[in-house]
């Protein structure tokens, strides 16, 4: 039997069983057009919660400044003034008006140590430096291709603004945030969709095939959800060494956190893949011969994607917050590299934190990213629940 009969069959079976199941017509939810897809219906009912559009449009932001950190900072990561350490946040010493009270073009004034070792500054008002948009200044690349040295805005030498500060190295804390978020961000869904992978396949063997199988893969699964996560993380981090570029920390990390995380996504998988393999559709196509793995790849698991999806967006955070973790305790991303969790390890110095709170701020875009994944996660899971009529 060739593809297109084998679909046919399918797609008659699943209706045949989907009538003598379902006797009673669903209600079709208020403001919803018939002959909407699933997906649109789910969009239409994700667009009614504005919390969970809020987490979208404020992930859609953090990930999109991340793609194009070269051009919004007006630094790279690493270009230090040393002169400069602790500089404070220069949001409220941009002006706009000059001597005179007259107004003129956005500027800052040139920056003067007063005392090095207490990190306090004055402006010195008879130099100021124009913010300029669309300045030259460290080269870098997006996504790896394309190269420039053109930056958003920028002032030019000796002159510096620091828009959130500097840190112990005058090293621009804007700057090294949009380049952290490059880091910090790309870890969840790098790690979630590896998880996503591993969770489905050993879900989907172990639910169809039962049995001995079964009974390996879930004491395995047991396994690891037993062992608490922090310290199997760092045993693992441990066990590859510090002798290591921060590329292969990287990958490193994504692999640790992708190997935790997928034993609950398989758990449940497992359970949903039991149900669906007594189906009349998925009996129909193992009566005609089909493969076991193109029965489960083709018919079972793509019917676990609504869960597979909301599942995914609920666990990004988890890995988020491992790189953070393992950065934060010195075994993650090294420096001068910039992640989020290495940019808090100020924060473990008290004289630090009380006088230069704004060390923090890192902490802030880990706290709006964790919290705009969970909002989006519940709000697919309300969108996705068949249930819910608005």
């Amino acid at each position: 039997m060739d593809e297109r009969d084998e679909k046919t069959a399918i797609v008659s079976l699943e209706a045949s069983s989907a009538d003598s199941v379902d006797s009673v017509p669903a209600q079709v939810p208020t403001g919803l057009a018939r002959g909407r897809s699933p997906s649109q219906i789910l969009w239409l009912k994700l667009r009614r919660n504005r919390t969970a559009m809020v987490g979208l449009w404020i992930l859609a932001a953090m990930y999109a400044a991340a793609i194009l950190a070269g051009f919004l900072a007006p630094y790279s990561y690493d270009n230090s003034r040393h002169d400069l350490p602790f500089y404070p946040p220069m949001m409220g010493r941009i002006h706009i008006f000059d001597e005179q009270g007259q107004l003129s073009r956005p500027f800052v004034y040139h920056l003067v140590p007063v005392d090095p070792q207490l990190a306090s500054y004055r402006d010195d008002t008879t130099k100021r430096y124009p913010i300029r948009l669309f300045a030259r200044g460290d080269s870098y690349r997006i996504l790896w291709v394309v190269s420039s040295n053109i930056h958003l805005f920028g002032v030019d030498e000796p002159g510096h603004v620091f828009l959130f500060g500097s840190d112990k190295l005058g090293r621009d804390i804007f700057s090294r945030i949009l380049y952290g978020a490059q880091i910090s961000l790309s870890i969840g869904i790098i790690g979630i969709l590896i998880s996503t992978i591993i969770g489905m396949i050993v879900g989907g063997i172990a639910g169809y095939f039962g049995g001995a199988t079964d009974f390996v893969l879930m004491r395995t699964v047991e396994v690891l959800l037993a062992l608490p996560s922090l310290y199997f993380i760092l045993i693992l981090r441990q066990l590859f060494g510090t002798a290591m570029s921060s590329t292969q920390i990287y990958l490193i990390i994504v692999i640790i956190l992708a190997f935790i995380g997928w034993a609950t996504e398989a758990r449940v998988i497992r359970g949903m893949v039991m149900s669906l393999k007594e189906k009349e559709y998925v009996i129909a196509a193992r009566a005609m011969g089909f493969s076991n793995s193109r029965i489960i790849v083709r018919h079972i698991l793509p019917n676990t994607l609504s869960f597979v999806i909301v599942t995914a967006t609920l666990s990004v955070p988890f890995f988020i917050l491992g790189e953070v973790a393992l950065s934060f305790l010195g075994v993650g991303i090294q420096e001068p590299e910039a992640s989020w969790g290495n940019m808090l390890v100020a924060a473990q110095n008290n004289r630090q934190l009380i006088d230069f709170p704004w060390v923090l701020i890192p902490g802030v875009f880990i706290f709006l990213a964790v919290m705009a994944w969970n909002f989006l996660g519940d709000g697919l899971r309300d969108a996705a629940d068949p249930r819910t009529l608005s």
